[in-house]
C-alpha cells in the first residue's frame, strides 16, 4: 500500500494538535498503519534542536537554519522510511510552518527558504495539508489559558497576524494540497469538516 504524508498547520492556538489522535484513529479504522510525529522534533537530534529553537533567543536566519536541520533528520530517519513502508505519516507542522513563521513572521525573504526547501526535500511534499485557521485574537485567548508559552507564542499580535496571512496565501497558491479548516468552531464541527475532507480523498 502506498504511503501517505499528511501535515497539520496553523497559528499557535488554532487547535490542530487536539485532532492528531482523532486523525490517526480514523486512518487506523481504515486499515492503515500510522506514524505520528512533529516539527521541530520527531528524532532525538530534532527534539534537542526543538528545545533550543523554542526557548533560546537567536537571529532569524539561525532560526530558519535550525528548523531545516531538524527537518532533514526528520525526513531521512522518520518520514521517508515510514512512507516507504506504506504508512500514513501525520506530522504536526512541516515546511509550510517555516514559510509562515520565518518569512511571514520574521520577514526573511521567501527565496532563501525556497533554496533550503530545494536542498532538504526537493522531491518530497505532503500529499495533504490541513490548515487550521482562526482569527489571531481568538488564538491568543486560547493560548492565555494554556501552558507556559514558548518564544513564538510570546510574540506580539502583529507577528501572529503576519503568520496567519502567510499561511492563507500559501493555501491560495497550493489549493491542490492545502485544505483550510475553520478552527474557530466547536470540536465536533471541526471534526465534521475533517471527515468531509478525508472522505473526499481518492
Amino acid at each position: 500500500m502506498k504511503g501517505m504524508f499528511l501535515t497539520l498547520e496553523g497559528v499557535d492556538g488554532a487547535g490542530k494538535s487536539s485532532h492528531l489522535e482523532w486523525l490517526a484513529t480514523w486512518f487506523r479504522s481504515h486499515g492503515r498503519e500510522v506514524r505520528m510525529t512533529r516539527e521541530p522534533g520527531g528524532t532525538p537530534v530534532g527534539e534537542k534542536l526543538r528545545e533550543i529553537v523554542l526557548h533560546e533567543p537567536m537571529h532569524a536566519e539561525t532560526e530558519a537554519l535550525i528548523m531545516f536541520a531538524a527537518r532533514l533528520e526528520h525526513i531521512e530517519r522518520i518520514i521517508r522510511p515510514a512512507l516507504a513502508a506504506g504508512e500514513v505519516v501525520i506530522s504536526d507542522r512541516f515546511t509550510d510552518a517555516s514559510f509562515a513563521y520565518q518569512c511571514g513572521g520574521r520577514g526573511l525573504p521567501e527565496a532563501r527558504l525556497e533554496m533550503l526547501e530545494a536542498w532538504v526535500h526537493a522531491d518530497l511534499q505532503p500529499d495533504l495539508t490541513l490548515l487550521f485557521d482562526l482569527p489571531t485574537e481568538i488564538a491568543a485567548r486560547r493560548l492565555a489559558t494554556a501552558r507556559s508559552p514558548d518564544r513564538f507564542e510570546r510574540e506580539q499580535a502583529d507577528f501572529h497576524a503576519r503568520v496567519r496571512a502567510t499561511y492563507l496565501r500559501r493555501a491560495e497558491r497550493h489549493p491542490e494540497r492545502i485544505r483550510v479548516v475553520d478552527g474557530g468552531q466547536g470540536l465536533e464541527a471541526v471534526r465534521a469538516q475533517l471527515l468531509a475532507i478525508l472522505e473526499s480523498l481518492p
